[in-house]
């Protein structure tokens, strides 16, 4: 035999023995670490899914210290390959992609004759603020658009590592006001029938573009009529909410990892979070405040039970060079849930929708009694067996999770009321 068709042989060998020594690691982790609950319908393709999620980055981590692409970057190719599918438009609806300004987004139209002026949706997807595109959040937007008949408009905000705050709640603000002020003329949309909304990180920038625009207001242009947050990231100063605590181990995002969003939305300093999981970026004088709003004692009684297979951790005292680096972080336009009664009561009508086993449900829980409390009009929708993602798995094939399209109507059915 050649020699060099031996070393071939040989190499390709190494390489798939890698491969198979990786898969088996991974599907040991995945099901040491993972806790999803018998409620959980297709409890086996989550699996599945966060394991695929889970190889990315760790691959990727793998090919960082390689020095040849950032973790990140690599998980969102595989994502992307793993999620977006590209279809022509279906029947009844015309979609481009175009330039708001500097900001892509893409365009979803109903082609359907309109007896008056549209409504009008401005999304913004989820993933972190670090991942997610126009394309991962493409179903559920032809959805929406399609059921409600309502243009909707996806917005493809730039993204951390490569780009920090503000610079993706700017994006969302020049995209939303651009629209505004084209929506009459060019889309025959009802500028005063658009609202915001997104999930996940999405949910977090809608809620604080309302807020931006409450206070700064656009001049000439009207508010957003309603803003639609599914389940947000609303803060970062409480990551031991009970919801945080029950559902610390169920896929798609493990409790550290909304700690590790948020500083890459920051700054990109991973290191800083234990500190923040422990609550040591808080000062003792911050808590006492945003503990009206944050305790647990707000939350309905169904949703106080004591934490599963979790003990509470032990209080940490206050670090100030990790408050010094973060504390960005516990501003309004980051964190909404912190803002002021004065802005938050001139907040629009709002749709909630929360999972019971999502790390975040707590923040919208939350948000609702505030909000409710101040007199906004808020709707609010719970998916007792939902888990965090579960839009993104709307009609993808094999992927796809059957309840899912029970939370997509429900979020067409408050676009109605619009």
């Amino acid at each position: 035999m050649d020699i060099g068709v031996a070393i071939l042989i040989i190499g390709f060998a190494a390489i798939f023995a890698a491969f198979l020594l990786l898969l088996n690691g991974l599907i040991y982790a995945e099901f040491t670490n993972s806790e999803i609950p018998p409620a959980v319908k297709n409890r086996g393709k989550l699996h599945v899914v966060h394991m695929v999620m889970v190889g990315a980055a760790v691959i990727g981590r793998i090919l960082e210290r390689l020095g040849l692409c950032h973790q990140v970057v690599f998980t969102r190719v595989v994502i992307s390959w793993f999620m977006v599918r590209k279809r022509p438009a279906p029947p009844g609806l015309r979609i481009k992609d175009l330039m708001f300004g500097d900001v892509p987004v893409r365009t979803y139209e109903p082609t359907a004759p309109s007896t008056g002026r549209r409504r009008g949706l401005v999304y913004f997807h989820g993933g972190g603020w670090v991942m997610g595109s126009i394309g991962t959040s493409d179903e559920m937007c032809r959805y929406i658009a399609k059921e409600s008949e309502t243009v909707v408009v996806s917005v493809g905000y730039r993204l951390a590592p490569e780009h920090r705050y503000p610079a993706q709640l700017d994006d969302c603000e020049a995209a939303t006001c651009h629209f505004l002020s084209v929506a009459e003329a060019e889309f025959g949309v009802n500028p005063h029938r658009v609202a915001v909304g997104g999930d996940s990180a999405g949910g977090n920038l809608a809620a604080a573009l309302c807020l931006r625009l409450v206070q700064g207001g656009r001049g000439h242009l009207p508010l957003p009529c309603a803003q639609i947050l599914i389940y947000p990231a609303l803060q970062m100063a409480d990551f031991n909410l009970p919801s945080y605590l029950q559902n610390h181990a169920v896929p798609i995002v493990f409790r550290p990892r909304v700690a590790f969003y948020f500083l890459q939305y920051l700054n990109g300093d991973a290191s800083l979070c234990k500190a923040l999981l422990e609550g040591a970026h808080v000062p003792a004088d911050l808590k006492v405040l945003y503990r009206r709003w944050l305790s647990p004692d707000n939350l309905p009684p169904e949703f106080r039970e004591p934490s599963r297979n979790v003990t509470d951790p032990e209080p940490s005292s206050h670090d100030g060079e990790v408050y010094h680096l973060t504390c960005v972080g516990l501003e309004p336009f980051v964190s909404p849930l912190l803002a002021e009664d004065d802005a938050l009561r001139r907040t629009p009508p709002t749709f909630i929708l929360t999972c019971e086993y999502d790390v975040l449900r707590d923040d919208g829980l939350l948000f609702r009694k505030r909000l409710l409390d101040l007199g906004v009009d808020v709707s609010w929708h719970h998916v007792p067996d939902g888990f965090h993602g579960i839009i993104n798995f709307f009609n993808v094939g094999w992927l796809t999770f059957p309840s899912s399209r029970g939370v997509m109507n429900s979020i067409v059915d408050y676009v109605k009321t619009l």
